[in-house]
């Protein structure tokens, strides 16, 4: 391969060469691992080289202990939990990122990536149609996200109680309730968890995964104190979206501060014709996403979005004599770190690459990639598609417990297609998660064509 740098830096040679290989590959390169993780820890060297070794052989090293491990994420066949592919102007952007090595906490400091950063913000706002002015974080993933959007209606609904917890913390708070659906996502959890407000009490479920309006109302009812509501557009089995407009107006009622989780759903905003589904979203009070699901970013690309910014920096932001700051909050302001990588810039790029008809596109796209799995698996017989299937998600059972454990273990083993299996309503299923901007009408043919294969063993 020609050089395309400087002889003093042979190793991006190697790395770009192995990353278009790689890329080049990923349509047809069976998508598990091929290697285990003991295999390639044991293709690394053993101990610390007592010399250093030359940057372009480290690189060479690196690539042949790593690669048979890797799993083929951005493979259009690649339907596993829920992982996006990558636009190419994100993953050309997230390179860039890295090379440009700055810390995009303080916007003074690094204010050409500060204003990417903004301008990428502003462009979620309006193609999502959420509220202009609101405080948006790039942070790591959904999991911080709903950690940085809780942890502001956590410090919102103590105070207009008169606690003050960025000042005084918990101990003698007035208790913060939390409120959830019985199906929502453990991300949720794990982020009440982190700012010490236990486990959520939970609000029952339809047969999709939906929260009950009615059962909320009961629930608001039953408590005046500090109250969250925590909602979740696109189930992660179902794809499933809690009726925004009944609940919204009755956490309003109760003076609830509203939250969203919608890792991967929260994008169906962008779809005029999805509207139905997201009816009464945009009058939460705070919104988490993912880019790297829905979106097509690199990893990782977490989306926080609080409408009253004020209660953002007053719960993560920070001050300090040594740091460059003006009037204007800084991007650490809004996510739970102060030095981090410029992780907005790959948005800005996937947004400016797609332009709104391109979001709107790669949003239907992905739906109609769903249902159209959903068909082709209706057709073949003792195949039940278990879900209604409205956004993203496809969950297929095969007739008993066994034979669906046995259809993903053939799947698995042939490595075309890659879905993931789970339990859902106490049954085994398989999910396809779709995700990728690139599966097509024919990566869906190929898609049933394998399962047809794994059926008959």
């Amino acid at each position: 391969m020609t050089s395309r740098f400087a002889a003093d830096h042979p190793e991006l040679d190697v790395a770009i060469a192995a990353a278009l290989r790689w890329i080049d590959g990923l349509a047809e390169r069976p998508i598990p691992a091929t290697a285990t993780v003991e295999q390639a820890r044991a293709a690394l060297p053993a101990a610390l080289p007592a010399s250093g070794l030359r940057p372009e052989q480290v690189i060479t090293d690196l690539v042949a202990a790593a690669e048979p491990g890797l799993m083929a994420i951005g493979s259009p066949r690649f339907y596993g939990w829920v992982m996006g592919g990558s636009l190419p102007a994100a993953l050309a952007a997230d390179w860039l990122v890295s090379a440009w090595d700055q810390n995009g906490g303080m916007r003074l400091a690094t204010p050409g990536v500060a204003a990417v950063e903004e301008a990428a913000g502003e462009w979620l706002l309006d193609v999502l149609g959420l509220p202009a002015g609101s405080g948006v974080g790039f942070a790591t993933g959904a999991t911080a996200a709903n950690f940085s959007c809780l942890a502001a209606a956590r410090g919102q609904v103590l105070r207009r109680t008169g606690w003050d917890v960025e000042r005084d913390g918990l101990t003698g708070a007035p208790r913060v309730r939390v409120l959830a659906g019985a199906e929502r996502h453990s991300s949720v959890d794990l982020a009440l968890r982190y700012l010490g407000l236990g486990a959520p009490e939970l609000v029952a479920a339809d047969d999709q995964g939906r929260l009950d309006a009615g059962a909320l109302r009961v629930a608001l009812g039953a408590y005046d104190g500090p109250t969250i509501v925590a909602l979740q557009a696109g189930n992660v089995h179902s794809g499933s979206f809690d009726p925004f407009e009944p609940v919204v107006e009755a956490a309003r009622a109760a003076d609830a501060w509203v939250h969203v989780d919608g890792a991967f759903g929260l994008w169906a905003l962008a779809s005029p014709r999805l509207a139905p589904l997201v009816a009464g979203l945009a009058e939460a009070d705070s919104w988490a996403s993912d880019a790297h699901k829905t979106l097509n970013v690199p990893y990782d690309g977490g989306v926080a979005i609080v409408a009253d910014r004020d209660a953002a920096v007053r719960a993560l932001g920070a001050r300090a004599a040594y740091l460059l700051q003006g009037a204007t909050p800084d991007p650490f302001d809004f996510v739970p770190e102060m030095s981090r990588r410029a992780r907005g810039v790959p948005v800005w790029a996937a947004l400016a690459s797609l332009g709104r008809s391109g979001v709107i596109a790669l949003v239907d796209g992905l739906v109609d990639a769903a249902q159209a799995i959903a068909a082709g698996l209706r057709g073949l017989p003792d195949v039940e598609v278990v879900n209604d299937v409205v956004y993203t998600q496809v969950c297929a059972s095969f007739g008993s417990d066994e034979r669906t454990d046995e259809v993903l273990a053939r799947l698995l083993v042939e490595g075309e297609v890659r879905p993931s299996g789970s339990v859902w309503a106490g049954r085994h299923v398989i999910r396809f998660s779709v995700s990728n901007h690139r599966t097509d009408a024919a990566q869906v043919r190929r898609t049933v064509d394998a399962v047809e294969r794994a059926l008959r063993g």
